[in-house]
């Protein structure tokens, strides 16, 4: 089941309004041309009832035949010129309304919580960007503009059947109450199908996605027969979802389209009775008639793209769920007052009733350096994460100036407190770009500033275009130390007091890592510096050294007080330096 939240129905007639609030002037305008369209089509029926009733009544002169041809000739043309018009109103409209919902649904993924995007995966969110923007992208491109011409050209027609004549126009209600109630049955169950389906391809998504990231640990570890189990079960859900749908769609549309048929042929035997027995003329018979037959079109179209709206709807109801995730921090309006950061018996746990945390107590002051060392799963990188504000405490508290970093809102933590780890991404864009996502007014000037601070000027000025080559996937090739100093240089340029380094020069060789470091330490003095490191250099140039063992701080002091003791980290630093022998 989706852990991001799935908007209702309510909240999506909300949203919808409110986008039909914002677009009411251009809505207005595609309508009238849609009306004025389906106005002019309506002649037609009617100048064929005329042809019928001067032919029966021998009146059909050539002046007649003259002037209901010319009326339906300009008529087609009429209806030719409006359609195009109001088609092109309305496609551009949609790709307006589109524009902004994806601007919109971008900005929401873009607040998400780190922690609730870890949690919820990459199935659901990649499959929201993918296949659920491209349903409501067919949605609002394609089914809105034809259903809205069909449900303007239905009520136009039924109004022009009721005027030509009231009495034939009755039978052609006749399909009305079972064509009422099987779309109404429809409409129950095709929701709940629609968003299983969604759900069914987020867990698929989900599924591949992580196969194909962990194809070496999967092969390593001889799991590829469960992987392989684990997908086809999910390709299997996404084949029943897909056959429930598709048998609703089975037999409701046969139904309606017998009930259309049913109206035309109950609506010519009706017409014909009435004329028969001198209650309608066959002017008004004939007309009523054709437009049944030409309602057949739009109610039909209204039918096909019903089923196309269904999937927009659900397709919606995901994308702005997205917006319901809030911070559920208990934010306070309070400024922190200082740097220091205070840890008071921390606890925390990604299960219930597993602790990772134990009651972890310690104050960092501001400027200080500060090195957590330990062995792999103490708990050290689940700190990080705790001081950066990403997640917050179990048990304790952590605060940074006498506010808690739990009542901090997620925007004014980043302004205070930055994390950086030793996964990284590059954007697709110059190299400019993605620097200045971290500081959107930066000039190139600074911009080279901060790629000096962390050893990467040099060759950022001999790529091809500078500051302007292109990179990410499908530009320049970017090696992963590289994009580690751009990852560095961002942090500079956000210019946080504290900074959480968690492994954050494990793509770099030892030497280039302890270089960089220090050319690091040089630009951020004065700032409090958190480093989580397995490379314990790290921990010998800092000014304390907090040893995590099994999520408590065994030791804390400097590096030279820790040897002294000859305790863990005194344990820790003999096996490294026996292993790394060039750091001697």
């Amino acid at each position: 089941m989706s852990l991001l939240p799935i908007a209702s129905p309510a909240a999506v007639r909300r949203h919808a309004a409110r986008l039909a609030r914002r677009f009411r002037t251009d809505i207005a305008k595609m309508l009238a041309l849609y009306a004025g369209a389906s106005a002019a089509a309506l002649v037609g029926p009617w100048v064929v009832g005329q042809f019928v009733e001067h032919a029966l009544h021998h009146t059909l002169t050539t002046s007649v035949i003259s002037h209901l041809t010319l009326t339906l000739v300009l008529s087609s043309l009429c209806n030719t010129a409006l359609n195009y018009f109001a088609r092109r109103r309305s496609y551009v409209l949609g790709e307006r309304v589109f524009a902004t919902l994806r601007e919109e649904f971008l900005a929401s993924v873009l607040r998400l919580p780190l922690i609730t995007v870890e949690r919820a995966g990459t199935g659901d969110l990649l499959s929201r960007t993918t296949n659920d923007v491209e349903a409501l992208n067919r949605t609002v491109r394609f089914a809105l503009p034809e259903w809205t011409v069909a449900i303007v050209q239905t009520v136009l027609t039924g109004v022009a059947m009721l005027i030509a004549g009231p009495l034939v126009a009755l039978a052609g209600l006749v399909a009305l109450p079972l064509l009422t109630l099987s779309t109404r049955r429809y409409l129950t169950y095709a929701g709940p199908g629609y968003t299983r389906e969604r759900i069914a391809y987020a867990s698929l998504f989900g599924s591949i996605s992580e196969a194909a990231e962990g194809a070496r640990t999967i092969d390593a570890l001889r799991l590829n027969h469960r992987q392989r189990k684990r997908v086809e079960s999910h390709i299997n859900e996404t084949f029943l979802s897909e056959m429930y749908t598709l048998s609703m769609r089975l037999w409701w549309f046969p139904i309606t389209e017998a009930n259309f048929a049913f109206s035309v042929a109950t609506t010519l035997v009706w017409g014909g009775w009435l004329y028969v027995h001198g209650y309608v003329s066959v002017a008004a018979a004939t007309a009523v008639t054709l437009y049944v037959v030409q309602l057949t079109d739009p109610l039909d179209r209204i039918v096909a793209w019903l089923d196309e709206l269904q999937i927009g709807q659900v397709a919606l109801a995901r994308l702005i769920g997205v917006a319901d995730v809030t911070d559920s921090r208990d934010q306070v309006t309070s400024t922190p007052s200082g740097e220091r950061i205070v840890i008071d018996d921390v606890r925390y746990a990604y299960r219930d009733n597993h602790d990772v945390l134990h009651g972890v107590s310690l104050t960092i002051e501001p400027g200080e350096r500060l090195a957590i060392v330990g062995p792999s799963g103490a708990g050290k990188s689940t700190l990080g994460r705790l001081i950066a504000g990403i997640d917050v405490p179990r048990e304790g508290s952590i605060t940074v100036g006498g506010v808690s970093v739990a009542q901090l809102p997620l925007t004014e933590i980043r302004t205070h407190v930055a994390l950086v780890t030793q996964e990284h991404h590059l954007f697709i864009g110059s190299l400019r770009d993605n620097l200045r996502l971290a500081d959107p007014a930066a000039s190139d000037t600074q911009l080279l500033d901060a790629l000096e601070a962390v050893d990467a000027r040099e060759w950022a000025e001999l790529l091809p275009d500078g500051l302007a080559t292109e990179i990410g996937t499908s530009g320049y090739a970017i090696t992963p130390a590289q994009a580690q100093q751009i990852a560095l240089a961002r942090l500079v340029l956000a210019d946080p007091h504290t900074l959480v380094l968690d492994e954050a020069t494990a793509m770099l060789d030892p030497r280039a890592a302890r270089h960089l470091e220090r050319s690091l330490a040089a630009v951020l003095s004065g700032r409090t510096v958190i480093a989580i490191a397995h490379r314990l250099h790290t921990a010998h140039d800092a000014d304390r050294v907090a040893v995590v063992i099994d999520g408590r701080i065994a030791e804390l002091g400097t590096h030279d007080e820790l040897l002294r003791h000859n305790g863990e980290y005194a344990t820790l630093w003999r096996s490294w330096r026996s292993e790394s022998p060039a750091n001697s």
